[in-house]
C-alpha cells in the first residue's frame, strides 16, 4: 500500500473508531481479510481520483475497488463516520478554531441520476457550516428536494461538540432567499436561533454575503474531492458515507493548517 493515501493523523483518529471483526477460524479460514487501513487507502483513492470503484489499482492500494466499497458499506451503516467528524470538532473547538455564533446553510446540486425522480437527473448536497466554513453537519437528497426541507433535519444534526464551554447550536444561522419560509423561522427561534434569512423580493440587506461565503467556501472545499462532482451510485449510503469521509478530511485540513 502507498502509505501517502492514509495520512497517520487520520487514521489515530480513525482506527479506535472501528468496529471489531471476527477473528479467522481455524479451520477452513478461507481469505485473509484485508487490513481496515488498506480498505480505508481504496476510499481515499476513489474519492479523491473520481475513478470508477472497479478501477481502483490494486497493486497501488493494496486491495480491489469492490472490497474498499464493501467496507465503505458497512462503515457507514455502523455511523463511523459522524462520529469521527464529532470528534476532529471537539479538537477543532479545544483548540478555539470553531466559530458557533454565525453559522450558514446552502444547497448545492450534484450531476448524477437521481434514485428518486428520472425526470429530474441529480441529487443536492445541504451542508451547514460555521463562519469559517467548517461542515457541521451534512445530508444528501434527491435533486427535486428544496432546500428548506433539510433546515430543521441538518440544525438538529449537529451534534453536541466537546472542547470549550459554549453554545453547541448557532446563534445566527444565515440563509438565502430559498429558506424565506415563516413556519420555518418559528423552530429556529424556538431553539434559541436567530433566522438571518434574506427575503423574496426584498433589496439584499443586514450584510448577508460577509457570512454567507463560508458555506460556498465549504461547497468548495467539497468538490476539491472528485469524486463527489458527480454522483455515480444509485444506492445513498456510499455516496453519503464518501460525503460524511470528506467532511472529516475538511476538519483534519483546519486542525493541520492552525498548527
Amino acid at each position: 500500500m502507498n502509505g501517502d493515501l492514509v495520512p497517520d493523523d487520520l487514521w489515530a483518529r480513525l482506527a479506535p473508531l472501528l468496529p471489531r471483526h471476527r477473528e479467522r477460524r481455524h479451520r477452513h479460514a478461507g481469505r485473509h481479510r484485508i487490513a481496515d487501513r488498506i480498505a480505508l487507502a481504496g476510499m481515499l483513492y476513489v474519492l479523491r481520483t473520481g475513478v470508477a470503484w472497479r478501477d481502483v489499482p490494486r497493486q497501488m492500494v493494496g486491495c480491489s475497488g469492490v472490497t474498499a466499497w464493501r467496507r465503505l458499506r458497512d462503515w457507514t451503516e455502523a455511523g463511523i463516520w459522524p462520529r469521527l467528524r464529532a470528534a476532529l470538532l471537539a479538537e477543532l473547538r479545544g483548540a478555539g478554531l470553531l466559530e458557533m455564533d454565525n453559522c450558514a446553510i446552502d444547497g448545492s446540486h450534484v450531476r448524477g441520476p437521481s434514485p428518486v425522480d428520472r425526470g429530474r437527473p441529480g441529487s443536492k448536497h445541504h451542508l451547514i457550516v460555521d463562519q469559517f466554513g467548517t461542515p457541521l453537519a451534512v445530508s444528501l437528497t434527491g435533486g427535486n428536494r428544496h432546500d428548506v426541507t433539510q433546515l430543521i433535519p441538518l440544525l438538529d444534526a449537529v451534534s453536541r461538540i466537546r472542547g470549550q464551554r459554549g453554545r453547541h447550536r448557532p446563534k445566527w444561522l444565515f440563509a438565502d432567499r430559498g429558506y424565506d419560509f415563516d413556519k420555518y423561522r418559528r423552530p429556529l427561534r424556538g431553539r434559541g436561533i436567530t433566522p438571518k434569512i434574506a427575503r423574496r423580493g426584498a433589496p439584499h440587506g443586514f450584510d448577508l454575503g460577509k457570512i454567507r461565503w463560508a458555506v460556498e467556501r465549504g461547497f468548495a472545499w467539497l468538490d476539491q474531492l472528485r469524486r463527489l462532482r458527480i454522483r455515480y451510485e444509485i444506492r445513498a449510503d456510499p455516496h453519503e458515507g464518501l460525503l460524511q469521509l470528506a467532511c472529516s478530511i475538511i476538519c483534519l485540513r483546519r486542525l493541520r493548517t492552525a498548527f
